[in-house]
């Protein structure tokens, strides 16, 4: 620009009075403002991402950006036994020749358990079913329910599937749920609960019609406490899938499912899975789902 032009600019500045200018320049920040909201908005406000039990921000998985979940049923279920199975074992990965050994799986054999999933930060399966179970079970324990665990440390190896599946039977429970973290393809995300179909030796044949019950209150529970959807990466997208392959389902005796939580390889999920007030609802919508079974009449 030219002096000229400098001066000629300053003197249509000088002349304008200060309550104009004053006025132009908060209009021009609330602007600012409003165009910085919208974008926030847009991309879903401040989440977590995934890390090895930590987290930090990144768009569009905060807890505080979801609904607040249901309340737990008013259910009394004191006195009920419950059985968490928190898959897999921090101690997996370093015992390959004890956890690939065979053991039954209900007519058929398959190795004792495997180290799991994890996230791209390397944030492990192992470690979340650990701390989801525990968090399910202080809150089954505020109602009075008996818990048992299937491990009570995330340092150990196993246990192999097949005690697994008799902790059950073994704690007289009134149900048995076994907590888990897909890894399935990184484009995929949401959860999905495994319902039990019938055995190749027939062991669980008892507990089918109770499992698929389980199945449907603890599909439609967890969806409700966590926002998280039916996986979109199974065959059904329901949400519900019956296998006969898992020794866990298999050789159960007493009402079982497992539940995969999330996808641990999506971005989108593998954040979601390493906020601890994530998890928290994770465990509520888990504990929701035994609850409404635990309060229905048998059959």
């Amino acid at each position: 620009m030219t002096s000229a032009r400098r001066r000629s600019a300053l003197a249509v500045v000088r002349g304008v009075p200060r309550v104009v200018l004053a006025a132009g320049v908060a209009v021009v920040l609330l602007a600012a403002t409003v165009a910085w909201l919208l974008v926030g908005r847009a991309s879903g406000g401040a989440g977590v991402t995934a890390g090895a039990g930590r987290a930090t921000p990144t768009p569009g998985v905060a807890v505080g950006s979801l609904p607040p979940p249901p309340p737990l049923p008013l259910v009394d279920a004191r006195g009920r036994v419950v059985v968490l199975d928190p898959g897999h074992d921090g101690g997996n990965g370093a015992a390959p020749a004890e956890i690939n050994r065979k053991v039954d799986a209900g007519g058929f054999l398959k190795e004792c358990d495997t180290v799991g999933a994890q996230t791209d930060a390397g944030y492990p399966e192992h470690a979340f079913t650990f701390d989801v179970a525990n968090r399910a079970a202080q809150l089954l324990r505020a109602r009075g329910v008996t818990v048992v665990l299937t491990r009570d440390d995330d340092t150990g190896i196993g246990p192999c599937v097949d005690a697994r599946a008799r902790a059950g039977a073994a704690a007289h429970a009134d149900v048995s749920v076994s907590i888990h973290a897909d890894g399935g393809p990184a484009a995929g995300s949401g959860f999905h609960v495994i319902a039990p179909d019938r055995a190749p030796d027939g062991v669980n044949e008892r507990i089918l019609t109770s499992s698929a019950r389980l199945a449907t209150g603890l599909r439609d529970a967890y969806e409700a406490a966590t926002g998280e959807q039916p996986a979109n990466y199974v065959a059904n997208q329901q949400g519900i899938v019956d296998r006969s392959d898992l020794g866990g389902l298999n050789l159960s005796t007493v009402p079982k499912v497992f539940i995969e939580c999330a996808n641990m390889r999506n971005a989108v999920d593998a954040a979601r899975v390493s906020d601890p007030g994530w998890r928290q609802r994770a465990a509520e919508g888990i504990v929701a789902g035994i609850l409404r079974y635990l309060a229905a009449p048998a059959g």
